[in-house]
């Protein structure tokens, strides 16, 4: 980066911040009131699911979520790629096609393996329910593809959309089936397919009523055929590293109830939900809308800025209630789930700094595909799996699932940061620039960590402590938002 930059530079870059933020936005506000009511549920649904129902979700959600990534072969990211229309229609018609067949093998899959794997899992309640996989496979790749379509068009009321009424459709299904006295691992299974079939009739409604007729016009069995080939990398590099990245997030509710209990996956599952959920709706509105900047940036020469940005964004965003859940989680669990929850409440704990760290990799893991370096994103994912699977085995042999999930999150810690400062250096942000970020937000959050842990040790309740940390997370906060121009400058495109 030059060392002084000109008045119509800097214009065009707040410009971007802007229609960046904007765009952000609209994927966030339309999802915040759906997880909003998912986290307002939850203390709910606990008191009315046992811990081993949650459990059983777990591992079908496990399975599904390991098929669903290679629904597409991977060939959904390549839609944001192309120059022309012509080229990126016939790729979303390839991964209609693929998505088909795949869900279609699934069938005889599931009949052969059935029983003996979910024996080896300690699974079998789930015997009833295994065949909502081919189903929910067709549907999540359909809405995968789908959703990459709308990126590339930056459609994102369209993606807000489908995304509420998912949520809101799962959580009212799983509240409805409790309340009616049906609180079992087929109810809460069966919500999150309703949820995720609603959401893809919309928004395949929506691009059908504005583009089918372009799709109609430019779909071809040779476009479909050239495009397989251009981007024959997706599948080749890309599909492994996406399986081994989703299998490696998928160990622990495998391994935890092969060596344990679906009860200690069911607590696994609760605490890691609550820190996905929050951080995966700020996270997962910035990667998609980074996606199709930083395509754009690659080709002008102006990664570097917009990733640095990013980069403190993010940080500033999740740097302090991570660190605040590490230091009280479990008392945190207890007072709002119920002491039976306490044990999810110190996973979070294990798992906090490591979701911190995979927050802010994860929306710029995609500087790796912009830049056609799928062998490096595999060999890091195969790294990822590797250390988790020998995190948990460890714990297992050892007899304690506390430290299995320990070593987890350890083996997170260093993949993932290896990663970030990896995206950081191929998109030019230099070391120095991003030691000095990350160590002045760790200062701002030193005052209240003493204060909590002084607390903590005087023997203070926990409300009071809750309190407290509350109060400070919004102080942090009005500061960041008075003090920090980065900030104000991105959240000038709300207004």
């Amino acid at each position: 980066m030059s060392g002084v930059e000109s008045e119509e530079e800097r214009n065009a870059r707040i410009d971007g911040e802007k229609s960046f933020s904007t765009d952000v936005l609209k994927l966030v506000t339309g999802t915040t009131l759906a997880q909003v009511m998912v986290v307002l549920a939850s203390p709910v649904l606990t008191r009315m699911y046992t811990p081993e129902a949650f459990g059983l979700l777990a591992v079908f959600t496990a399975i599904t979520k390991i098929l669903s990534v290679v629904s597409c072969l991977r060939y959904e990211f390549s839609i944001m790629l192309p120059d022309r229309e012509e080229e990126a229609a016939n790729l979303l018609g390839l991964c209609l096609v693929v998505v088909t067949a795949v869900s279609v093998l699934t069938v005889p899959l599931i009949w052969i393996g059935e029983r003996p794997f979910l024996a080896l899992l300690n699974a079998e309640s789930l015997a009833g329910y295994i065949w909502f996989i081919p189903p929910f496979i067709f549907l999540t790749g359909v809405f995968l593809a789908l959703n990459y379509w709308n990126s590339r068009s930056r459609h994102y009321g369209r993606l807000s959309m489908a995304r509420m009424v998912s949520s809101l459709g799962i959580t009212g299904a799983q509240v409805g089936a409790g309340a009616a006295g049906m609180a079992t691992s087929g109810s809460l299974i069966g919500a999150n397919v309703f949820g995720t079939a609603v959401a893809t009739l919309i928004l395949g409604w929506q691009i059908a009523r504005d583009d089918l007729a372009l799709l109609r016009r430019e779909i071809s069995w040779r476009g479909m055929k050239a495009g397989m080939i251009r981007y024959k990398k997706f599948p080749l590099y890309e599909s492994w590293s996406g399986l081994l990245n989703v299998a490696s997030w998928q160990l622990p509710s495998f391994l935890l109830a092969a060596y344990f209990s679906t009860t200690v996956v069911g607590f696994y599952s609760l605490g890691f939900r609550l820190i996905q959920m929050p951080m995966d709706l700020i996270g997962g509105a910035i990667q998609q809308v980074f996606f199709q900047r930083a395509s754009d940036a690659q080709k002008h020469g102006s990664l570097s800025v917009l990733t640095e940005g990013v980069f403190g964004v993010l940080l500033k965003i999740g740097l302090f209630p991570m660190l605040l859940l590490s230091l009280m989680g479990e008392d945190l669990f207890i007072l709002v789930f119920g002491n039976a929850w306490g044990e999810a409440g110190f996973y979070t704990q294990l798992l906090s700094v490591w979701a911190l760290i995979w927050f802010i990799t994860s929306p710029l893991s995609t500087i790796y595909m912009i830049q056609e370096k799928q062998g490096f994103g595999l060999k890091v994912n195969i790294a990822n799996f590797v250390t988790r699977l020998l995190a948990l085995m460890a714990g297992g042999m050892l007899g304690s699932a506390r430290i299995a999930i320990f070593l987890f999150a350890v083996s997170g810690i260093a993949v993932y940061g290896y990663l970030c400062l990896q995206l950081l250096s191929f998109s030019g942000v230099p070391l120095r620039r991003t030691a000095r970020i990350v160590l002045s937000n760790v200062a701002l959050f030193v005052p209240a960590g003493v204060l909590i842990l002084m607390l903590k040790f005087w023997g203070i309740s926990p409300l009071i402590q809750m309190i407290v940390a509350g109060a400070c997370a919004l102080i942090y906060y009005l500061y960041t938002l008075k003090t920090d121009p980065q900030i104000k400058e991105l959240l000038a495109g709300f207004s």
